[in-house]
């Protein structure tokens, strides 16, 4: 074990040379330095995880917290942090067990393989009915707000029992949650917007329950267990934002990354039965949380023969550990029949993405019907033209025009 504290530390690395590939310099780290130390905005230091076994191990130990009260953030922002109490209430992916464990024993079951794989017919004709539009506007369109963003919006919606109508709000809210550049006051304005909008449909639910999400957990028989209307707007606002912002971004990110990979768009289209492993394959590839996990360690660890101390902030680049050859033949090669593989895409740990098997629904559906629908498609711009997500907790494109015919 070690603790070479002459090593300085050094902020995390940002900058893309490529869109579709995360920064060279954690190549650089995950060959020389792979538990680094790094310097956080706040002045503090603390570590950086490059390697797909350390970064696993890591997300698995429970001697890391992950109450990012207690935390140092890797890049400026405030907009991830929930401290007050009725802003932490049900906010599941800041807690450790066992009240980590109580919420997520609850929500599991309503997010099965069988119950994702059930919304299939639905999912279908909502990415059929954009794809209507789409044609029926003619080219070009903005994949962005035609396509990307509402078809994840809408079966987020349909699941929890949001008004898809109040998309416009929530969807502005959640954007200035992710933003890097937002001011504290602005972000703590979204937040709590948003709670209170997720509140008052609580309240109203209480009232008129129906058969969605939201409702089926307000009238769950378990009363000794019964959530309270600030958990259950917790909960509600966590699963609106996280359910349509990460799918949204990984179809336009994806088919960006598919018209930029002829090939590869082209074995998608001619195989279908290959599309679960071009959708896990894609996840790994682009990995849009592009700025890892954070934890704090509650003890001193070891990790890759570094010791971690009691206190520190460590952050798992989920990124740099998705292209580590030791895991991964060719890691840099976009191959839509690599077998699936332990990428960690989506965490890793009781903290895994709870809404993960809606996700690859929602993708196995999206991605091939729009290149059956528009067999031409293609950017209506030059790539340099594209504007990425480099300002925004959630990598993609802000913007994707595309032609078509």
């Amino acid at each position: 074990m070690r603790h070479d504290t002459r090593l300085a530390p050094a902020p995390l690395p940002t900058r893309r040379s490529c869109p579709f590939d995360p920064p060279a310099d954690y190549r650089r780290l995950r060959e020389q330095d792979p538990v680094s130390r790094l310097a956080f905005p706040d002045g503090k230091a603390g570590w950086l995880l490059t390697r797909h076994g350390d970064v696993r191990a890591f997300l698995a130990d429970d001697r890391f917290s992950s109450d990012r009260a207690r935390a140092s953030l890797p890049v400026r922002g405030v907009a991830i942090r929930p401290v007050e109490p009725e802003e932490r209430a049900g906010m599941l992916i800041t807690m450790d067990p066992p009240e980590h464990t109580r919420y997520r024993r609850m929500l599991t079951r309503y997010f099965t393989v069988r119950r994702m794989r059930a919304l299939a017919p639905r999912i279908e004709q909502i990415v059929s009915d954009h794809l209507d539009a789409m044609e029926r506007d003619g080219p070009p369109a903005d994949l962005v707000p035609a396509f990307a963003l509402p078809i994840p919006s809408l079966v987020i919606c349909e699941l929890l029992g949001v008004p898809y109508a109040d998309r416009a709000a929530f969807q502005g809210w959640t954007s200035t949650l992710l933003r890097l550049d937002v001011a504290e006051a602005d972000a703590r304005a979204a937040r709590l917007a948003l709670l209170d909008y997720m509140h008052a449909l609580v309240v109203a639910k209480r009232a008129r329950p129906d058969d969605a999400l939201l409702s089926e957990l307000i009238t769950r028989e378990d009363a000794e267990d019964a959530l309270t209307d600030e958990e259950l707007a917790g909960i509600g606002r966590l699963l609106l934002v996280a359910g349509h912002e990460t799918t949204a971004n990984m179809l336009a990110l994806g088919t960006y990354t598919l018209l930029s990979h002829p090939g590869a768009r082209d074995a998608l289209r001619a195989h279908p039965e290959g599309v679960p492993c071009a959708v896990e394959e894609l996840l790994r590839y682009l990995t849009i949380v592009q700025f890892g996990i954070v934890r704090v360690a509650k003890e001193d660890v070891e990790i890759g023969g570094q010791q971690i101390r009691a206190g520190e902030t460590v952050v798992a680049s989920l990124a740099a550990a998705n292209r580590d050859p030791g895991q991964f033949d060719r890691p840099d090669a976009l191959d839509l029949a690599r077998e699936p593989s332990q990428h960690v895409a989506f965490g890793h740990g009781v903290h895994q993405c709870l809404g993960q098997q809606l996700a690859r629904v929602e993708m196995e559906v999206a991605f091939p019907a729009l290149f059956r629908r528009f067999p031409t498609l293609r950017l209506a711009v030059p790539p340099a033209h594209i504007p990425l997500r480099d300002d925004m907790l959630i990598y993609g494109v802000h913007a994707l025009p595309l032609t078509w015919g």
